[in-house]
């Protein structure tokens, strides 16, 4: 079993409502990454931006984008992860994809749609938790407007990591930066938000601040600010067994049940 995961996060400006620019960009991205690499991570809606308009980009689980991860995590044998529109049954999802390097793809449909913008009127919500096992690692992933909601991701299945892929503004950028930490001390977990930069057509700016929380809610990384950026950073599964096991916090939580 592996005891060290090695990761990419890739904070970066998205093109709207362009899939193949999009892709593009993180091809030149990712073919600069050494091989080191375990899993890489790209934002929420990673080929077109937060668009409300999921008719314009929304593929198919067979479709461009998820060959095009399916190619590359096999030809770099490393994990990619983010999300994009995807139709299915008539519905549109905001869709997690996790694409292992054998071509194994797990996905998550994000939970939480977020009304203000009217995400609940054209995407269809999830309804299930995906726990993904990679390189001996227990990896929850999120999506963005999730992280507001400290249930839906409540350690119960003994995860070593939180994964939140997002497009957050600006305005409310202190939200993000403080729930993340939160999210990692609550839990004695690592804790990894990967946020866009830019502007999009809506004129909503997005400053980044992707980050990377151990168990007990240090900071594990400096990205630049507003400006598109790479990290790498290095998970230990040895830090948070050992955590956990000394302080124990975990064993007085209170018990409960998703509806």
């Amino acid at each position: 079993m592996n005891t060290q995961l090695h990761i990419a996060i890739i904070q970066s400006n998205l093109v709207w409502e362009n899939p193949i620019q999009n892709r593009l960009n993180f091809m030149q991205k990712i073919e600069g990454l050494d091989n080191t690499v375990d899993l890489i991570i790209l934002p929420e809606m990673f080929t077109s931006g937060f668009t409300m308009s999921p008719q314009v980009v929304a593929e198919a689980m067979d479709g461009d984008t998820i060959q095009w991860m399916l190619a590359l995590a096999n030809r770099k044998g490393v994990a990619i992860v983010g999300s994009l529109v995807i139709k299915e049954n008539n519905n549109y999802y905001n869709r997690l994809v996790f694409v292992h390097p054998n071509g194994v793809v797990d996905s998550y449909d994000k939970r939480h749609t977020f009304t203000l913008a009217g995400e609940d009127k054209v995407y269809t919500k999830g309804e299930a938790q995906l726990i993904v096992n990679y390189k001996g690692f227990k990896i929850k992933p999120l999506v963005c407007y999730d992280l507001r909601f400290p249930v839906w991701s409540r350690l119960s299945d003994n995860y070593d990591v939180l994964l939140y892929v997002a497009n957050w503004p600006t305005k409310r950028i202190l939200a993000w930066d403080t729930l993340l930490q939160a999210r990692a001390i609550e839990n004695m977990s690592y804790c990894i938000g990967v946020n866009r930069v830019g502007l999009d057509a809506n004129k909503y700016q997005y400053p980044g601040h992707s980050q990377a929380y151990n168990a007990l809610g240090e900071k594990l990384i400096r990205l630049k600010p507003n400006m598109e950026d790479i990290a790498l950073v290095t998970l230990s599964k040895s830090h948070v067994e050992t955590t956990r096991n000394k302080l124990r916090f975990l064993d007085d939580k209170d018990l409960f049940s998703l509806e």
